[in-house]
């Protein structure tokens, strides 16, 4: 309000000197000043002293006590409206939006593993200090931009893909960040802990992987081992936290592949609710009521009805009296004729030969062979009858894959990553050294013979199985579930074998008391 009366009163100044009527002038000042004398500051001494000036020699000096007071009102501090006036009208600000935090059984999953193995993780990475600390704090940042993702994933429905590879952007950004940090510090007696992580921390972009992004999970842990055995090689005789530090990385990943696996198994669930640019609106009013449902008229039912229906019910085995006798000519088992009818459906006699069944394991040979190289992984699928695959040149981050081939025989010189053989039928597999392990999946009648070392071979639902180790295997595991006639040849001195059976059948007994179980192999006698 006072600026209002400083406005009125320069408005006033500039009236003074356009006239030269002082009493008229003297008026219209008092009459200005009067109108907003709600203004506590203007006091009444100065507009009595107005008055004072009868002639136009005081002009001067009118205008110049009116500038002072103009002054004075716009120093004033604004004053608030009283309760009776109403408010100046705000524009409405639009809300801010915020992310809804969701319990579910997928959030919850995903909060377990960051509470629980990657704080494992982040402690050891302190304990060694460093670039390793520091590397570290990325990952950390990464795993809760990804937490934040799934949390935005249980609480709407699928976005479209612009705005999904926008929602995924902090996520990617951390990747690229702990990429970047590993190749400024080449020269770091670390630089193996961060080629690790490095080389596996893609196993985030899980999120942007359908229908498979489980097993894309366990390909970057097996990326990072390479890396993580040279960190064993080196360390594993100085300290053992180094040693720690690579099992917490490696059951990390392992953790985040269970949990892809259970509640993402062909890819990011959504919740399917929530804002989604590309739904329709829905109608104006909801959904129609529905139709009423037809009302019983009980009322109108005689009670005759009722007391016949339950006399029926309380006549116990008389209630069978009514039923027709079966007589001896009417039962099918004294009159053959009764039985005669439609015959039933015979397949027409064909002389063309029965197919064959399939052999399990053999897969479909009509598709082409196949030998390629993909990245770091060879694949070699669809093989028959080819005795002369080899690979060679690989490095040692390579990974070889032999699927659905028979009845050839594979070999692999130098020293490579892993060996895979899945679905594959009397087939054989040769190969110096190995960095991680061979496996056997869902295979029949298969051979394998290494020349140099090997850490882990493992055999999952896979009949007939025969490992020739060497004398720097012989510290080898062998893991084996669901599978049968599995041997190893033990090498002798004299260049001969000795053949040692792997159990298939087992005895498991309560503990006394019942603490636990105990299991051990069941041995033939016979």
């Amino acid at each position: 309000m006072s600026e209002n009366v400083a406005k009125n009163m320069r408005n006033l100044i500039k009236l003074f000197e356009e006239r030269t009527n002082l009493a008229e002038t003297e008026r219209e000042a008092i009459n200005v000043l009067v109108s907003h004398n709600q203004s506590r500051e203007c006091e009444e001494g100065e507009l009595e002293q107005l008055s004072a000036f009868q002639n136009p020699a005081n002009l001067e000096a009118l205008i110049e006590r009116l500038e002072r007071v103009t002054s004075r009102l716009e120093s004033l501090p604004v004053l608030h409206p009283s309760p009776a006036s109403p408010a100046p009208a705000t524009p409405l600000q639009k809300p801010v939006p915020q992310l809804v935090v969701v319990d579910t059984m997928s959030v919850n999953g995903y909060t377990d593993i960051v509470q629980g193995p990657l704080q494992s993780y982040l402690q050891l990475s302190k304990q060694i200090g460093g670039e390793v600390a520091t590397h570290a704090d990325l990952v950390n940042d990464a795993f809760k931009a990804q937490l934040n993702f799934i949390q935005l994933a249980a609480s709407r429905s699928k976005p479209s893909q612009s705005e999904e590879m926008q929602l995924l952007s902090p996520t990617s950004n951390k990747i690229s960040a702990i990429q970047q940090f590993r190749e400024k510090n080449r020269a770091s007696p670390f630089f193996n802990h961060l080629s690790a992580i490095s080389e596996s921390i893609p196993a985030l972009g899980w999120v942007a992987v359908s229908p498979t992004p489980a097993p894309y999970v366990k390909e970057m842990n097996d990326a990072g081992q390479f890396y993580t055995n040279r960190v064993l090689k080196d360390w594993k005789e100085k300290d053992k936290t180094h040693v720690e530090w690579c099992r917490a990385w490696v059951q990390l990943l392992s953790d985040l592949q269970a949990y892809v696996k259970q509640y993402h198994t062909t890819g990011l669930v959504w919740s399917g609710k929530g804002s989604d640019a590309g739904a329709p609106p829905p109608p104006p009013g909801g959904l129609p009521p529905p139709p009423p449902m037809p009302e019983a008229d009980f009322a109108n039912m005689s009670v005759d009805d009722r007391s016949a229906l339950f006399a029926e019910i309380n006549k116990g085995e008389a209630i069978t009296s009514s039923l027709r006798k079966v007589t001896s000519d009417m039962q099918t088992h004294k009159n053959p004729q009764l039985r005669q009818g439609p015959a039933p459906f015979k397949a027409p006699a064909s002389n063309a030969p029965a197919k064959a069944l399939p052999t399990p394991g053999a897969g479909n040979l009509d598709k082409p062979p196949v030998f390629a190289r993909d990245g770091k992984k060879w694949l070699i699928e669809y093989q028959k009858g080819n005795s002369n695959l080899v690979v060679e040149n690989a490095d040692m981050n390579n990974v070889v894959y032999m699927f659905r081939c028979r009845d050839s025989a594979l070999t692999v010189r130098g020293k490579i990553n892993g060996v895979v053989l899945d679905s594959c039928t009397k087939c054989a597999v040769v190969f110096d050294n190995l960095v991680s392990s061979v496996e056997f999946v869902n295979c029949q009648s298969v051979q394998m013979q290494v020349l140099g070392k090997v850490p882990t071979i493992s055999i999952d639902k896979t009949d007939g199985c025969q490992i020739y180790l060497s004398p720097e295997s012989l510290d080898v595991e062998i893991v084996s579930s669901k599978s049968s006639e599995m041997n190893v040849l033990l090498p002798k001195s004299n260049g001969d074998y000795t053949e040692m059976p792997i159990p298939e059948q087992f005895k498991t007994v309560v503990n006394k008391p019942p603490t636990g179980l105990t299991t051990s192999p069941v041995e033939n006698k016979g």
